[in-house]
């Protein structure tokens, strides 16, 4: 599973959450939601420490990973996140 994050996507990110140095956010799987892979699930995001990680990237600074614990929800998929720069927020694309 790759996982592939653009420059204009992590900028958002350290944007809205404030992010002066380094962090680690996690995507992990919740329940509910809309526009999500599985029917009934979606994507959150929160900073987070690492236990087990099944996929990573870093991007100026900011650590994003997945944990072993979601891998379920990837299978047979990589996870896209760009920007919209028509709405100005990420856009996470499952190919």
């Amino acid at each position: 599973m790759n996982l592939k994050i653009s420059k204009e996507a992590a900028k958002w990110y350290k944007e809205e959450l404030d992010i002066e140095d380094k962090a680690q956010l996690r995507f992990f799987v919740r329940y509910g939601g809309v526009g999500g892979k599985i029917p009934g699930f979606s994507l959150g995001l929160k900073l987070d420490k690492p236990q087990a990680i099944y996929a990573s990237t870093e991007v100026d600074n900011i650590t994003f990973f997945i944990e072993d614990a979601d891998a379920w929800y990837f299978e047979n998929s990589d996870l896209e996140v760009s920007l919209d720069d028509k709405r100005n927020e990420p856009i996470m694309e499952y190919v």
